[in-house]
């Protein structure tokens, strides 16, 4: 149930990204557009992040209910697009509450879950990432089965409306099934107070700045990849086809988070990351070969680099816990996450931005350099 309703809370994350060609027509959106409602929802994740850690929301109240509270309110913010005539500045405005309402939703699903899953966390963490893949992948889907805007109109109500009243419904479902189905914890442990020795430890710490950084480097290429996705499948296929293709794209990314998990008792998790982070790479500097391929080997490329650019993403988390001082591992967490995420804005940032005066075989290898980073920090927990 936890896995579910991570999977509907989380689908709000890209519900603009996927109807985006759509609203440009219908509203006349600037191209940057996608880069930049992209950017104010991991913006305001960043903040709703350190907001909820600060005040200890989810250890003042019940996780259940704040997770429902946050889905509700989020939910009811990204229906209120359908209201904003194509006006920007609304349209930014909901996407950053939508992103700062996500720090309700995620980490405290995660929360949740490990209060009940202490052991195994590494898997566990696996299915948790790839359900918010899932999740991220769904506006997608729902995209590809309503239809052109020109051939599906249904009393008045055009196709995007319906994904994004679809997703916002979802969304609300999840956070409900939360507070009636999952059960609190009564031996759940407290948090500890979100302290900024943590970023000392992380500076300070060999083995924990190696996991740190390697997350920062996994998430440089992370949501850039997720956001030219479509941009990447419209040279090759067009219309609704491109929405279906992206959903398989980025929902493969499940796979690659629950395998991942699963190999972690044989493997490790540094050896896990460490290999799913090089594949990444590899993908990100194929790009000009594979963009020229043929199309089977063009989409099995994608489908590839979709499993392995979030595949690593459990285990850099479980690394990161595993090397912190119990005391502040959720300082370490908290920190850690607002980092990778406000360097996910930057890359989002450039990378759309380049995508527009570049041809896209020029800038998808430069997603490498974070994977680059990354495998060059993660040495020190690979020789152990």
């Amino acid at each position: 149930m936890i896995v579910l309703s991570q999977f509907a809370g989380t689908s709000l994350w890209f519900a603009v990204n996927a109807v985006m060609p759509d609203l440009q027509r219908a509203w006349g959106l600037p191209a940057a557009a996608v880069g930049r409602l992209t950017s104010v929802v991991q913006l305001g994740f960043v903040a709703g992040t350190l907001v909820f850690a600060l005040l200890m929301l989810a250890d003042r109240f019940r996780p259940q209910r704040v997770f429902l509270v946050c889905a509700l309110l989020a939910a009811a913010l990204n229906a209120a697009l359908l209201l904003a005539q194509g006006r920007l500045e609304l349209l930014v405005a909901s996407r950053f509450g939508v992103g700062f309402l996500l720090a309700g939703i995620y980490p405290v699903g995660m929360k949740i879950a490990a209060s009940w899953y202490r052991q195994r966390l590494g898997a566990v963490m696996g299915v948790l990432i790839g359900a918010l893949v899932l999740g991220t992948a769904l506006p997608h889907g729902l995209r590809a089965l309503a239809g052109d805007s020109a051939a599906a109109m249904a009393g008045g109500v055009a196709p995007w409306q319906l994904v994004v009243l679809g997703v916002s419904v979802l969304a609300a479902l999840g956070g409900v099934a939360t507070a009636w189905l999952v059960p609190a914890n009564p031996d759940a442990v407290p948090g500890a107070r979100i302290t900024p020795r943590a970023l000392a430890l992380i500076a300070s710490d060999r083995r924990l700045r190696a996991s740190v950084f390697g997350y920062f480097g996994h998430m440089w290429e992370l949501y850039a990849f997720y956001v030219l996705v479509p941009l990447v499948l419209a040279t090759r296929i067009s219309g609704t086809a491109v929405s279906a293709a992206a959903f398989w794209a980025i929902a493969v990314g499940f796979a690659g988070c629950v395998v991942g998990g699963l190999l972690v008792r044989r493997f490790g998790s540094a050896n896990v990351a460490q290999f799913q982070l090089a594949t990444s790479a590899a993908c990100c500097l194929a790009a000009p070969l594979m963009l020229a391929a043929p199309l089977p080997l063009f989409m099995a490329w994608l489908l590839v680099w979709g499993t392995t650019v979030v595949g690593d993403s459990p285990q850099f988390s479980t690394l990161t816990a595993q090397n912190s001082p119990p005391a502040v591992v959720g300082s370490v967490l908290t920190f850690t996450n607002c980092i990778g995420f406000a360097i996910s804005v930057v890359s989002i940032e450039l990378f759309v931005r380049a995508a527009q005066v570049w041809p896209l075989g020029q800038v998808l290898p430069w997603l490498a350099l974070g994977p680059a980073l990354g495998l060059w920090m993660l040495r020190p927990l690979l020789r152990s």
